[in-house]
């Protein structure tokens, strides 16, 4: 494994282990539940949105490694940013894990990038973009989404 690599590889596992934002948000504008029906994993993603800007945004869920570490790192990435910046965001993330984004876009990512590696295993695709598509649902008013 290469240096890069292991690296990734120590982001997924810190996100894991210490998911940050992991938390049932009471006073959320925006919220979405996602199921991924392959695997069991279930996220609800919570959004404060004020002034078209993401106050704060926290996730609850039972999911494996990828999935819990997908949506911390989507958390940690998102707090401060415009809905347009998120769904910006969004669209790179799932884009990069399908394999069609060039390097400038991943660059653009800091840790997330963490996560193209799962491209390497295609089954555990819809593990890492199940939260962004929660958060794809939320924002633009649907209660729930599927990777299906």
């Amino acid at each position: 494994m290469n240096e890069m690599e292991e690296l990734y590889r120590e982001i997924i596992l810190d996100h894991n282990k210490r998911p940050r934002n992991f938390r049932k948000m009471e006073d959320c504008t925006h919220h979405a539940e996602g199921h991924n029906p392959l695997c069991g994993d279930e996220i609800e993603v919570f959004v404060k949105v004020d002034n078209g800007v993401i106050t704060d945004i926290s996730f609850e869920g039972e999911g494996c490694a990828i999935s819990k570490s997908s949506a911390s790192l989507m958390t940690t990435a998102l707090k401060g940013k415009t809905i347009e910046e998120a769904h910006r965001e969004a669209g790179i993330v799932i884009s990069m894990l399908s394999g069609k984004t060039d390097a400038n876009e991943i660059d653009e990512l800091g840790d997330i990038a963490a996560l193209q590696g799962v491209r390497q295993f295609p089954a555990r695709i819809k593990c890492a973009t199940l939260s962004w598509h929660a958060l794809e649902a939320s924002l633009i008013g649907k209660d729930d989404t599927s990777t299906e």
